[in-house]
């Protein structure tokens, strides 16, 4: 009997799997749609934004070439340059920070431990960007806003921030065993060791999370170093310069080299990923067999 219920049902559930997997398509496409079309209208030949199709009547390079070339009105290369020297340092710093907070938070008990959690939570529901001005100001004062001193005062403030973001590190340290912890301990490695040798190596998924979300944050921030950078133009990043690309006086001629611009800024970051996912695998791999 439970045999034949099972037969009846085969049609029905061949037919959830097909309109699950018909709905999947549909939203896969919606996905991919903007990506593909930003990546035509990169290589697009008629200016200006607006077409009359969606395909373009002709296909050039010299969208690329004008990027990459043009150093006359909007020096992508050198927002290029910014902006990577920025997103990797805080990359390094912002990891280091933010692994080091949610270790400690984690293995180690201390006086107003609780407290500080329930603040750092708290903060963290206010947008950051409310306090740019006083952070402004800070680096005034420090004179970091001028000159290659902002991409100091740049790196300072997007590193310095990130160790409130320390929730979902700890999570993932609190599902670590402490005693494998103690049992390093026992045979005499220091607290150090027990973090950089054990602990790191078990939590690899967490710290290609990390690594990736600092390199990213940095990397596509607008708000932020628009008030720092102000008028500076050789300190603009490409978050900036992608912006001013669709500014009045250059839309017209230059946004298929926005375009453009789009295409090569996702290139730093589909590679860290690319390059990562393999760590990331591995560390999940090892994650359940342990």
């Amino acid at each position: 009997m439970t045999e034949t219920k099972r037969n009846r049902m085969d049609p029905r559930r061949r037919l959830v799997n097909i309109l699950v997997h018909v709905l999947l398509a549909v939203l896969a496409i919606i996905w991919v749609l903007p990506i593909f079309w930003i990546i035509l209208t990169s290589f697009r030949a008629e200016p200006g934004a607006y077409t009359n199709t969606f395909l373009p009547k002709a296909y050039t390079v010299n969208n690329y070439v004008k990027l990459l070339t043009d150093r006359n009105v909007l020096n992508f290369p050198k927002m290029f340059k910014n902006t990577l020297i920025i997103a990797v340092c805080c990359c390094f710093f912002s990891t280091f920070f933010v692994l080091s907070v949610a270790y400690s938070l984690s293995r180690m008990r201390f006086k107003f431990r609780k407290p500080y959690m329930n603040l750092a939570m708290i903060l963290g529901l206010f947008p950051g960007f409310m306090t740019m001005v006083a952070q402004y100001f800070i680096l005034k004062a420090m004179g970091l806003t001028e000159g290659s001193a902002i991409r100091i005062g740049l790196i300072i403030v997007y590193s310095a921030c990130t160790g409130l973001g320390f929730q979902i590190a700890k999570g993932y340290f609190d599902t670590i065993p402490r005693s494998i912890d103690e049992a390093a301990m026992i045979d005499g490695a220091t607290q150090w060791q027990v973090f950089t040798r054990i602990t790191m190596p078990l939590a690899k998924p967490i710290v290609i999370y990390t690594v990736m979300t600092s390199f990213i944050a940095p990397w596509v921030d607008f708000i932020f170093a628009k008030v720092i950078c102000r008028a500076n133009a050789d300190q603009f990043t490409v978050a900036i310069g992608l912006w001013n690309m669709l500014q009045k006086e250059y839309i017209y001629q230059w946004y298929t080299c926005f375009a453009a611009g789009a295409v090569l800024i996702s290139i730093p970051i589909a590679a860290l990923f690319l390059y990562m996912q393999r760590f990331y695998v591995e560390g999940m791999s090892g994650a359940v067999k342990g």
